[in-house]
């Protein structure tokens, strides 16, 4: 390697560890105000963005602008692919669920859930999947494009100029599954019903499968809006559509939602046939 190669493998790793820390910080300020006997929600939403607003500085920093996160509009075919994946691999996991007898599919669960009037016709289901389908998903994408401008749109690009898409994915899926882990231990984000320690498990097995998809998105189409796109459709059909429809018993914690050994499996599967795509485009 020679000097300018050197300064050059320096400066990338400087990057990636100042954005690192700039998350970091971000996040427990936004962590020490949210956790207590008086937590802050507003904090909430500061914590939600605390990966862009990392990239964004960082980028200041070291390239004086913000051009490298991805801005440009991606095509179309990877926006259908974003926005659809999330409802493929739900419909896969819930209608084995519900078929299978181990939870049941329930429109009167969904109502009592989402503040829906109770009981549901199936007319009012559909008004409501339209709704949370399109307008839902808008709102879902302001809230995802504040960690995927750091994710994806910074920090999958900068791990890329030296590592391979599947060591870019697993080291960015790892750390976007730590970057959770306080909200999973502290704040109870996770399954209730199920020890800790199993939804900590399938959530990182899940979120670094996400990545390896999402890596994958971002590099095809020098683009972080499917990424984004990708994140909202997951947030949109999983937590406020297949997740409220499943009633729950004893046996669906270890199932269903991002801490159930469902999704890991099928995104699991996913991150699979990404690993295989690119091994044999080598």
């Amino acid at each position: 390697m020679n000097q300018s190669q050197a300064a050059s493998s320096n400066n990338l790793g400087a990057k990636i560890a100042i954005f690192l820390l700039l998350t970091t910080v971000l996040t427990s300020i936004c962590y020490y105000f949210l956790v207590g006997s008086n937590p802050q929600e507003a904090f909430g939403l500061g914590l939600i963005f605390s990966p862009a607003l990392a990239a964004i500085i960082t980028q200041l920093v070291f390239e004086r602008r913000l051009a490298g996160l991805g801005w440009k509009i991606s095509a179309p075919k990877d926006l259908l692919i974003s926005y659809s994946l999330p409802l493929g691999y739900g419909l896969v996991v819930y209608s084995v669920v519900w078929l299978s007898g181990i939870g049941d599919f329930s429109l009167q669960a969904l109502a009592s859930q989402v503040g829906l009037a109770t009981p549901l016709a199936i007319s009012g289901f559909w008004v409501y999947l339209g709704e949370v389908a399109t307008v839902g998903i808008v709102r879902s994408a302001v809230l995802a494009f504040g960690e995927e401008l750091g994710w994806r749109g910074f920090l999958v690009p900068e791990l890329s100029k030296r590592y391979s898409l599947v060591a870019t994915a697993a080291i960015s899926g790892v750390i976007w599954a730590i970057w959770h882990y306080p909200a999973i231990l502290l704040v109870e984000y996770n399954n209730a019903g199920a020890p800790l320690w199993f939804g900590l498990c399938c959530f990182t097995i899940l979120v670094i499968g996400l990545s390896f998809v999402m890596a994958w998105l971002r590099l095809k189409s020098a683009s972080v809006w499917p990424a984004v796109l990708l994140h909202a459709s997951h947030n949109i059909f999983i937590q406020t559509v297949f997740n409220p429809l499943t009633s729950k018993n004893a046996i669906t914690p270890y199932v269903i939602d991002e801490f159930g050994v469902g999704l890991a499996l099928v995104v699991g599967l996913l991150a699979w046939l990404v690993w295989r795509r690119t091994k044999y485009q080598q």
